[in-house]
């Protein structure tokens, strides 16, 4: 009796091994590839200064061998006035490709010269990335703190995209993290204003609030926890964007982050809203 015991545990061991065997072979997933070019200047003016040529470029992080994918321009923080492109590692491999873009910074150049360089970014990527495999049609545009506020002027004033043939609507989504919707700090900078007197003028994405703009998720830190007023300044772009009648307006508080660390938590949102717009 004990060696027909032992005899059945053996094939119930074996049984076990080889279900789960089959079942790791049928789960995986074919591994994808993906590749990056680097240092690719973006603007193509004749007359480009050396500043323009050294900070007016990008790096496209994509998908090997696939067709029609997304893609994310991620635009650096800093206020305006430091930071470096970089592609954020949460991001990385989740099907679709990411263009990580420098611009011009506060005291080199003046408003609106940074929301200049991040349309022309975002053009250029519209206009090449099918010849990376991507669609021109699933261009979604992000980036934290400054990086936000460029998204925000970007996506909402149709002026900087028109500039470069290209329709603002035709972006497939806006995915700013903790931007600044008011007049920017660094632009009341520039004007001798006091961080502190909030401004909206056209330099602020609250003033160019529309109803046929693209997709927005705005996303933001611990409004306790963030810097001055910028939960509340999002939620007010969230509240008036419902005003008008905008039908795909979503404001995302992740408890417990300040304005540094709330990008970690915030990229499985942006994962998920990309996906989203993928169908």
């Amino acid at each position: 009796m004990a060696s027909i015991a032992v005899r059945y545990l053996r094939l119930l061991c074996l049984l076990h091994v080889t279900a789960a065997c089959c079942v790791a072979q049928t789960a995986a997933p074919t591994a994808t590839a993906y590749k990056i070019d680097r240092d690719i200047l973006y603007r193509d003016e004749q007359d480009l200064t050396d500043a323009a040529r050294e900070r007016c470029r990008l790096d496209v992080y994509y998908p090997v061998d696939e067709e029609g994918f997304a893609t994310v321009v991620w635009f650096h923080g800093g206020g305006l006035t430091s930071g470096n492109r970089f592609i954020p590692e949460a991001l990385k491999e989740k099907g679709f490709a990411i263009v990580a873009a420098n611009y011009r910074l506060h005291p080199q150049v003046n408003s609106p010269v940074y929301i200049e360089d991040a349309a022309a970014a975002v053009a250029w990527t519209m206009k090449n990335i099918s010849q990376y495999g991507g669609s021109p049609k699933r261009v979604i545009v992000s980036g934290h703190s400054a990086g936000g506020f460029l998204t925000c002027m970007v996506g909402l004033d149709k002026q900087y995209l028109a500039a470069h043939g290209i329709d603002a609507n035709s972006l497939a989504g806006l995915a700013p993290y903790s931007a600044q919707v008011i007049t920017h700090f660094t632009v009341r900078d520039e004007r001798g204003i006091a961080r502190e007197q909030p401004v909206i003028d056209n330099m602020a994405p609250l003033y160019h609030i529309r109803k046929d703009a693209p997709p927005l998720l705005l996303i933001t830190g611990d409004r306790e926890l963030e810097l001055l007023g910028r939960y509340e300044e999002n939620a007010y772009l969230w509240r008036m964007m419902q005003v008008i009648g905008h039908p795909c307006t979503e404001l995302r508080e992740l408890e417990g982050f300040n304005h540094g660390e709330m990008p970690e938590p915030a990229h499985p949102l942006l994962v998920k809203f990309v996906r989203s717009l993928q169908h």
